[in-house]
């Protein structure tokens, strides 16, 4: 079984933009290429911040607007001001760029984006150049995996190399994702391992464990002090 990772899911022809690109030069090319954000590169290719939409929009929330800042404005409010004035991609983009390496988990990938609350990772390589992007929907591809390339996934990944496990032991079903493990082991620790490493493979929507055992060795395995 092989995890999967970012640069199986990612997009290689990647749009990028310079600090000094001007703000309609930078709204031309997410149009142009129909993406909602751009990272922003230095004279080497690295990955210096990201420019989205969202930076882009503070220009149109604040037009107009004569109002003076708030004595005790919110620092996010303070930080809309600021790109709503900006020019160049420069005082646009968001900083330091969250990035990935292609052979990032695509697990570790979901996570980062999650705690840094972003859609997208600019791919570099290990000197910090720009290879690709990868987004919340690219990840979403191994959930189109089919069903039988998780079944043979989980058979000869999971219970045959692993677990080394006779042929019939257990018996795997996959239907639109979801996981049926059903058999006999002759450990639960084996059946607990069994389900546990199914849920990690790419494409499990979810595991419905019905195994059973024949010897109980967790008290062995993990006794009560």
């Amino acid at each position: 079984m092989r995890n999967w990772q970012v640069g199986d899911v990612m997009t290689e022809d990647v749009a990028t933009v310079t600090a000094d690109t001007p703000y309609r030069a930078i709204v031309d090319v997410l149009m142009r290429r129909r993406v909602s954000a751009v990272p922003v590169v230095d004279e080497m290719g690295r990955a210096v911040g990201v420019v989205s939409e969202t930076d882009l929009l503070h220009k149109i929330e604040f037009a107009g607007t004569d109002e003076a800042p708030r004595l005790f404005e919110s620092r996010r409010n303070r930080r809309a001001r600021v790109k709503a004035d900006a020019v160049v991609a420069a005082d646009l983009m968001s900083t330091p760029a969250s990035t990935a390496l292609a052979t990032t988990s695509i697990t570790a990938a979901a996570r980062r984006m999650d705690a840094g609350r972003v859609k997208r990772l600019p791919v570099v390589d290990e000197l910090g150049r720009v290879i690709g992007i990868v987004t919340r929907s690219d990840l979403l591809k191994t959930h189109l995996r089919p069903d039988e390339a998780i079944r043979v996934d989980i058979e000869s990944g999971i219970l045959h190399r692993i677990l080394l496990l006779d042929p019939g032991t257990i018996t795997v079903t996959v239907t639109n994702g979801a996981v049926t493990l059903t058999g006999t082991t002759d450990r639960r620790s084996s059946a607990d391992l069994a389900a546990r490493l199914t849920r990690q493979v790419p494409g499990v929507v979810e595991v419905i464990d019905t195994l059973t055992f024949d010897f109980d060795d967790t008290a062995i395995l993990y006794p009560a002090f």
